[in-house]
């Protein structure tokens, strides 16, 4: 029964970055999903899979697992690669391929 804390990058329908500054414990699976023959559906007998504990800072998430004997593994979060430019850097004169219609 081992964990995983971590901070949520933000999704890809996101613009701003609502619900990244938390972070989250989540058990690892124990047992393989399986998929229904009947309906199709992916099932689990695993409940702690659907576990998933809410913390603001890293600190009390350790904590939280630590105080529970919960053996843990931390994933730093990654930064955004994405630089920041204005709309007039577009049409700037000394731009590396001119700007046209």
């Amino acid at each position: 029964m081992s964990a995983r804390i971590y901070s949520p990058a933000k999704t890809a329908m996101q613009s701003g970055k609502a619900k990244t500054g938390r972070w989250l414990l989540e058990f690892d699976p124990q047992m393989p999903k399986k998929i229904d023959p009947l309906m199709g559906y992916t099932t689990s007998r695993d409940m702690q899979s659907q576990i998933r504990l809410v913390f603001d800072t890293r600190e009390e998430a350790v904590a939280y697992a630590s105080k529970h004997g919960i053996p843990f593994r931390v994933q730093e979060p990654k930064e955004a690669k994405r630089r920041q430019i204005s709309y007039s850097d577009n049409f700037r004169y000394d731009r590396k391929v001119p700007w046209t219609h």
